[in-house]
C-alpha cells in the first residue's frame, strides 16, 4: 500500500544502515488524548511524513524504508521537542499512524520518530556533529565475591511443558494461550521455591522459510507461533540445579493485542503470571490434577516465589507483585481468585516502566544491557529510583548494568544461530562507522553466550538473596564492587538503593545546592537540565516520562576548571547517620573518562566538619548511541567524623570537592550505609488507579466531569497529580493526599458545538510520592466529537491553460470545521493523450513533492510517491492546489494531467479531473 508523499531516499538513510536498532516496538498503547495539531499546508511536513483521512479521521503518517520490527520500547512522534503520541502501526510494519485526535501537540514543527530516546527517522550520527570515540575500553576487572551464584548446583533437572485452556482477558478480544516449559529439580525432597519467567514483546508468528515475522494474534494459516517462552531454558537449568522449580510462560497472545492498551499491557501480563500461580497453587493442593510435566517435579513451595521479566514482561512482574498485595479494580483484572503465594523478589531484565511506578516492597533486580538496542534509554533504571522514599525503604532495589550486552541475547529465541524463528541482533549495525562500544568484535562487547551466561549468573544471584536469604550473594549486586566469576568476562556494575541504607542526601527533596546547581532530569533547557545535547550519549536516571517538565527529578550537577571548587548540599533538616558505617554515594561522570577524584566531607550543625576520604570514580565506556551516564556507587568509612568529635545525629551538610584540574560530575544520592540485608515486610499502602471516562461533547453549553481515580487500600499517602492541558500538552502539577475511599478531585469542563472537530482529551496522570504504590498510571476524560464531517468536493479553477501557467483545482467544504480537513489527490493516467511530464513542471515544485528530479519524460502518473495534498485550514471552507508548469522553447502537442481524488486505503473517490496545457505560441 503507497500512500507517502515523497522518496525516502533522498533525506532518510536504511534503517540498518543509519544504525538505528531494528527491534524497536510496534505500539505502546494510546497515551492519554489530547487536541488536535495543525499542519498548516503540506510544505510544514519534512520529506517522508503525510496527514491521511480515512472516513473522516484525519492522522498523522509517517512510513519507514524499512520494517521496524516488533519490540519493546515504544515507537513516539515528537514535534518541537514535545510528545505528540504513539503511532499505531501497519501490518506492513513501516507505516505507523498516529490519529490526529490522539495528537498532544498544536505545533508540528521539527517532526522526530523516537523509541526510548532514539531517532528512527535520521542517521544516528545525524543528530550531533561531533564523532564518537575510535575505541573503547572495558572497565577493570573487579575482584571475585565470597559466593558464585552462578555455579551449577548439585541437582539433575527434569523439563517437561503443560497447555491449559486459554483465558480472556479485559481489553483483549482474543483468548490468551495457557503454556508453560517447566524445569525442576530431579528426586529433590520437600517444598521447593518457585521461579517463574515472563518474556517480552516480540514478534508472534512466523512461516517457517520466511525472514519476516509478525505480530498478529493467533496466528494466521500456515504460520506458527515464535516460542518466546522457550528462550530461559539454560537460566531455568541452572535454577532448577539449585532446587528451584521453575517455569516459563508464553504471552503472545498478550504480545499480539496489546498495541492499543493504555497502560501497554502491564495489566494483562500481571493477570496471566497471577493465572499461572493460583494453577500451581492448585496443584499443591491436589497433585494428582497437574500436568505431567508438573507432577515430575517436586511440590511447589508458593511462599517463596521468584518473577522474573525480560522487557515488557519485566514491566509484568512488576505489576503482578503490586497486584498480589494491593489488589487492582476489579474491571481491569483478569484474575479474581484469591492470592496464595508470596512474592520474595523480581528480577527485570532490559525492562520498560511505561508509568514509573516500582512497587516499593518487593527487592528488585534490575539488569541494564549496556548496548540495548530496544529499550535503549534504559528505563528500567526507574525500578531502583522510582523507590526513594516511597515506602519503608527496607526492600533492596539494585541496579545491574552489563556493559556490552544487547535486549535480545537474554532469551535465546531471540537469538541469531538459536531461535527457531528469525531473530536479529538488536542494537542494528552501521558497516561504515562501528559503534566503538556495542559492535561485535570491539573490546566491550559481549557475544550471545557470553551475554546469556552473565544474565543467568545475576537471576540465580537475586534467586540466592531475597528468596534463599543467603547475605554473602549481597556484595554482588549491592555496589559493593565484588564480581560473580561466573559472568566472566562480562563487565558487570552494580549499584543500590534500600536495605540498610538510612538517612540520604536526596536532590528530589527539599536541599540547598551551592557551588553546583540543581538540575531536572528531563527538562529541555540546557540552563536547568542535567545533561546537554552535546553529552555524546543519555542517562538512565534520567529516561523520559510522559510530562514535558516533571517536578521533583533531579541530581546535583558539578563543573570545575580547577582543583578545590566545592560543591555543597545542605537538606532542610540534619540528618542523623548515627549508626551507620560508611556513606555511600551514587556518582556519575562523563563517559570514557577515568581518574575523576573527590574529597567527601560532612558537617555537623554545630559547623564541626570531618573530611571522610577521597573517592575515584570513571565513566562507563559509552558512545552517542548509549545510555553511559550511569551512577558508580563509592563509599567513605564515617571513622573520621567519629574521630572529629561529629554529631552524627545531626549532619547537616554533604561537601564533595574535586581533587583533579577539570571536569564534570553528577550526585544522584548519597546515603548513611551499613551492610546486611534486613527482613522486608511489605506495607499495607493505599493504591490508586486513574480510570478513563469517555463522553459526547453535545451541540451546546458546558458539561463539567470527573476524571476517575480510584482509590483502595489501607492507610494515606501522598501522589503527584499532572493535569496536562489539552491545547498545547503541557501539565500542572500538585501534590495530593489520597486514602482509601476518599475522593481526588479533579474536573474538566467540556463546551459542546455543532462543527466538525477530532475528540480532545483532558489527561491526568499520577505518579507515587510517599506511602503509596500506582497501577493504572494515566487517564482522564475524553469528549468525543459527534459532529459529521463535512462534504469535500474538488473543482477546476482553472484547468485549461497555456505552459508557463499553473494549474489549479479548489477543495471546498460544505460546512466549516474547527479542524483543518486535508484531501489527497494521486496523478493518474490519461489514456490515448499526450500526459504532463517531469520536465514540464517546475523543478522545486518537483523536488518539495517526491524529494527528485526524475531524467527523461517521465509522465506525472508514473512518478513513485507523487500526491498532491491540500488542507483546508479550520473555520475555512476552500483551498487552492496548484501544478505549476513550466514554458519552454520546444514545439509540443496539448499535453494532459489526470487527477483522481483518493482515501486513506489508495481508493477512489469521485470522478477523475483533467487538466489541460497548451502548447505557448
Amino acid at each position: 500500500m503507497i500512500r507517502a508523499r515523497r522518496v525516502w531516499a533522498t533525506a532518510i538513510a536504511v534503517l540498518t544502515v543509519a544504525g538505528v536498532s531494528p527491534a524497536v516496538a510496534y505500539a505502546q498503547p494510546q497515551p492519554p488524548h489530547v487536541t488536535p495539531v495543525s499542519a498548516a499546508n503540506d510544505d510544514d511536513l519534512p520529506p517522508g511524513w503525510q496527514i491521511t483521512n480515512t472516513k473522516g479521521e484525519q492522522a498523522l503518517e509517517w512510513r519507514s524504508p524499512r520494517p521496524v520490527p516488533v519490540g519493546d520500547a515504544r515507537v513516539e512522534f515528537h514535534a518541537d521537542g514535545k510528545l505528540v503520541g504513539v503511532p499505531e502501526p501497519e501490518k506492513d510494519g513501516r507505516t505507523f499512524r498516529l490519529p490526529l485526535s490522539d495528537a498532544r501537540t498544536s505545533d508540528l514543527a521539527d517532526l522526530q520518530v523516537l523509541a526510548a530516546g532514539r531517532r528512527l527517522d535520521q542517521k544516528a550520527d545525524g543528530a550531533r556533529d561531533r564523532r564518537s570515540p575510535s575505541a573503547a575500553k572495558p572497565p577493570a576487572k573487579l575482584p571475585a565475591g565470597s559466593v558464585d551464584p552462578g555455579k551449577p548446583g548439585a541437582y539433575r533437572t527434569v523439563t517437561g511443558e503443560y497447555a491449559l485452556d486459554s483465558i480472556r482477558l479485559p481489553g483483549l478480544s482474543a483468548p490468551v494461550e495457557m503454556r508453560g516449559v517447566v524445569v525442576a529439580p530431579k528426586d529433590a525432597k520437600g517444598k521447593r521455591p518457585v521461579a517463574l519467567f515472563l518474556h517480552g514483546r516480540h514478534s508472534t508468528c512466523y512461516v517457517p522459510g520466511s525472514d519476516q515475522p509478525d505480530i498478529d494474534w493467533p496466528c494466521a494459516k500456515g504460520a506458527k507461533p515464535i516460542p518466546s517462552h522457550r528462550g530461559y531454558l539454560r537460566d531455568q537449568e541452572l535454577l532448577a540445579s539449585q532446587g528451584y522449580v521453575t517455569v516459563s510462560i508464553s504471552a503472545n497472545g498478550i504480545n499480539g493485542q496489546d498495541g492499543n492498551i493504555e497502560d501497554a499491557g502491564a495489566q494483562a501480563r500481571s493477570s496471566l503470571v497471577r493465572t499461572h500461580l493460583a494453577r500451581w497453587a492448585d496443584w499443591a493442593a491436589k497433585p494428582a490434577t497437574a500436568p505431567a510435566a508438573v507432577r515430575k517435579a517436586p511440590k511447589a513451595d508458593l511462599s517463596r516465589v521468584l518473577l522474573v521479566g525480560h522487557s515488557r514482561g519485566g514491566e509484568g512482574v512488576n505489576r503482578a507483585a503490586m497486584d498480589s498485595l494491593y489488589p487492582p479494580p476489579p474491571a481491569q483484572d483478569g484474575y479474581r481468585g484469591a492470592v496464595r503465594w508470596h512474592i520474595r523478589g523480581t528480577v527485570l531484565i532490559g525492562p520498560t516502566i511505561f508509568g514509573h511506578n516500582p512497587v516499593p516492597d518487593v527487592p528488585s533486580l534490575t539488569i541494564l544491557p549496556g548496548c540495548d538496542g530496544d529499550v535503549s534509554d534504559l528505563q528500567g533504571q526507574v525500578y531502583a529510583d522510582g523507590t526513594r522514599g516511597v515506602s519503608t525503604g527496607k526492600a533492596l532495589h539494585s541496579a545491574v548494568y552489563m556493559v556490552g550486552a544487547n535486549h535480545n541475547y537474554f532469551n535465546s529465541e531471540w537469538t541469531p544461530g538459536q531461535a527457531q524463528a528469525p531473530a536479529n541482533d538488536d542494537f542494528g549495525q552501521d558497516p561504515e562507522h562501528p559503534d566503538p562500544v556495542c559492535s561485535p568484535g570491539t573490546a566491550t562487547r559481549l557475544t550471545a553466550d557470553q551475554q546469556h551466561k552473565a544474565g543467568a549468573t545475576y537471576i540465580a544471584a537475586a534467586a540466592r538473596l531475597f528468596v534463599a536469604g543467603d547475605d554473602r550473594v549481597r556484595e554482588l549486586v549491592d555496589g559493593s564492587g565484588r564480581r560473580a566469576p561466573s559472568a566472566d568476562p562480562a563487565r558487570v556494575l552494580t549499584h543500590a538503593v534500600g536495605a540498610n541504607r538510612g538517612a540520604g542526601f536526596l536532590p528530589d527533596s527539599s536541599v540547598k545546592v551551592t557551588g553546583g546547581r540543581l538540575c531536572s532530569a528531563i527538562d529541555p533547557d540546557p540552563k536547568t537540565g542535567c545533561l546537554d545535547s552535546a553529552a555524546g550519549g543519555s542517562s538512565p536516571h534520567f529516561a523520559y516520562w510522559q510530562p514535558e517538565r516533571e517536578t521533583g527529578r533531579r541530581a546535583v550537577a558539578m563543573r570545575w576548571t580547577a582543583p578545590g571548587s566545592a560543591v555543597t548540599v545542605r537538606p532542610e533538616k540534619p540528618l542523623s547517620v548515627k549508626d551507620a558505617k560508611s556513606l555511600a554515594l551514587r556518582v556519575f561522570v562523563p563517559q570514557n573518562s577515568t581518574g575523576t577524584q573527590l574529597d567527601v566531607s560532612v558537617t555537623d550543625a554545630s559547623g564541626k566538619r570531618a573530611n571522610l576520604g577521597r573517592v575515584q570514580v570513571d565513566g562507563l565506556p559509552g558512545s552517542d548511541r548509549t545510555a553511559s551516564y550511569w551512577a558508580r556507587e563509592v563509599r567513605v568509612p564515617l571513622t573520621a567524623a567519629t574521630r572529629a568529635g561529629l554529631d552524627l545525629r545531626r549532619v547537616a551538610s554533604l561537601e564533595l570537592t574535586p581533587r583533579t584540574r577539570s571536569g564534570q560530575a553528577w550526585l544522584m544520592d548519597a546515603w548513611a550505609w551499613s551492610p546486611g540485608t534486613p527482613a522486608v515486610k511489605e506495607a499495607s499502602l493505599p493504591r490508586v488507579d486513574i480510570g478513563r471516562l469517555k463522553v459526547k461533547e453535545g451541540d451546546s453549553g458546558v458539561r463539567t466531569y470527573k476524571v476517575p481515580v480510584r482509590v483502595s487500600g489501607k492507610g494515606s499517602g501522598t501522589v503527584r497529580l499532572y493535569v496536562l492541558d489539552p491545547a498545547t500538552g503541557k501539565a500542572k502539577d500538585r501534590l495530593v493526599t489520597v486514602r482509601p475511599g476518599g475522593s481526588v478531585d479533579v474536573t474538566v469542563q467540556v463546551k459542546g458545538n455543532k462543527r466538525y472537530a477530532w475528540d480532545v482529551s483532558h489527561d491526568v496522570l499520577v505518579k507515587a510520592v510517599r506511602g503509596t504504590v500506582v497501577g493504572s498510571h494515566a487517564g482522564g476524560v475524553t469528549a468525543e466529537n459527534d459532529d459529521p464531517m463535512p462534504e469535500i468536493t474538488v473543482k477546476p479553477v482553472a484547468d485549461k491553460v497555456t505552459e508557463g501557467q499553473p494549474l489549479k483545482w479548489q477543495v471546498s467544504l460544505s460546512a466549516p470545521a474547527d479542524v483543518d480537513i486535508s484531501k489527497t489527490l494521486a496523478f493518474v493516467p490519461v489514456p490515448g493523450r499526450s500526459e504532463l511530464s517531469a520536465k514540464d513542471v517546475d523543478r522545486q515544485w518537483l523536488l518539495d513533492l517526491i524529494g527528485h528530479v526524475p531524467d527523461g519524460e517521465v509522465p506525472l502518473s508514473q512518478l513513485e510517491y507523487a500526491y498532491l495534498w491540500v488542507s483546508v485550514p479550520a473555520g475555512r471552507t476552500s483551498a487552492e492546489v496548484a501544478v505549476p508548469t513550466v514554458r519552454d522553447q520546444v514545439a509540443e502537442p496539448t499535453e494532459y494531467v489526470g487527477l483522481q481524488s483518493i482515501d486513506d486505503e489508495d481508493k477512489p473517490e469521485g470522478p477523475v479531473l483533467t487538466g489541460t496545457v497548451l502548447n505557448a505560441p
